[in-house]
């Protein structure tokens, strides 16, 4: 079996793109991950499928497997990778297009200065849809937001619960370089408290419309960045007070820029999405 196959990245958080209009695609578990793999395939943090939209009123539907070959629900760097594919191959000559996922219907656009802008939606921010269970913890009220302890590594980190479509944690760190990402990540990711696991995100504060962010992400480990993840920090950094609409998001990959008005607003997220380079694998 022959995939041809673009690679992209949005601020370094770099993806495998497959047309699934034009060609077949029904891989297992074990090929994806084989397409992910840095030394023996093409390399990405996660993989998207470009299909034809299921209901009517939408575009296109975007399918996303994560490195470790899970499907997942919403992945927004990757969305904006989605955008410029369907502009280049000239699936669409639309510069706003509605696309379905598996968590529901997400709108990019093509900017003017080529930035792409896509409509998050609302946050997500019950326990229990994120989901997160907080059932016997005593969380702490900061803001409009509420903190819960998490045991992590022998201590007590306090996160934010937020879904954009997928769970992250949130917690504020004093400086994001010295942050133990990679250890408390990987705990964090797979903690009881999640039942679908979770994306880990550590966020400094810089200023109130200003932050640096890592993320640790569910089934990919550590990012260049993260979409989601930084329209998950922003939300919670705003309903604690600490941060203003709208927020610059500097990632170890670039920069994002997200803007959030609150309650049941959409978040929007801004960024880049490049492509790399096409080529063809066998599977």
């Amino acid at each position: 079996m022959k995939l041809t196959f673009t690679k992209m990245h949005g601020a370094g958080n770099d993806f495998v793109v497959l047309d699934g209009i034009h060609q077949q695609i029904a891989l297992s578990a074990e090929q994806w991950r084989h397409i992910a793999d840095r030394r023996f395939g093409i390399g990405a943090d996660q993989i998207l499928v470009v299909e034809k939209a299921q209901q009517p009123g939408i575009d296109f539907r975007y399918r996303i497997y994560n490195a470790d070959g899970g499907e997942v629900e919403q992945c927004g760097n990757g969305a904006r990778a989605f955008v410029r594919f369907v502009t280049e191959k000239k699936l669409t000559d639309k510069r706003k297009i509605r696309v379905e996922t598996m968590s529901g219907v997400i709108e990019p656009r093509l900017e003017d200065d080529d930035g792409i802008t896509v409509d998050m939606g609302a946050p997500i921010l019950t326990p229990a849809e994120v989901p997160f269970d907080s059932s016997g913890l005593a969380g702490r009220r900061e803001g409009e937001e509420t903190l819960w302890p998490l045991d992590v590594g022998g201590g007590t980190c306090w996160i934010g619960a937020v879904s954009m479509g997928n769970p992250h944690a949130v917690q504020v760190v004093d400086d994001v370089d010295n942050a133990p990402v990679q250890q408390h990540g990987a705990l964090i990711e797979r903690h009881a408290r999640f039942p679908r696991r979770v994306n880990a995100g550590f966020m400094q504060i810089v200023g109130p419309h200003e932050i640096r962010l890592r993320v640790f992400e569910r089934g990919a480990g550590e990012t260049l960045a993260c979409g989601t993840g930084a329209c998950a920090a922003v939300v919670s950094g705003i309903r604690r007070g600490l941060l203003t609409s709208p927020v610059t998001v500097h990632t170890r990959g670039g920069d994002l820029s997200i803007a959030w008005a609150g309650g049941q607003s959409p978040v929007e997220m801004t960024g880049p999405a490049v492509t790399v380079f096409e080529g063809e694998i066998e599977l």
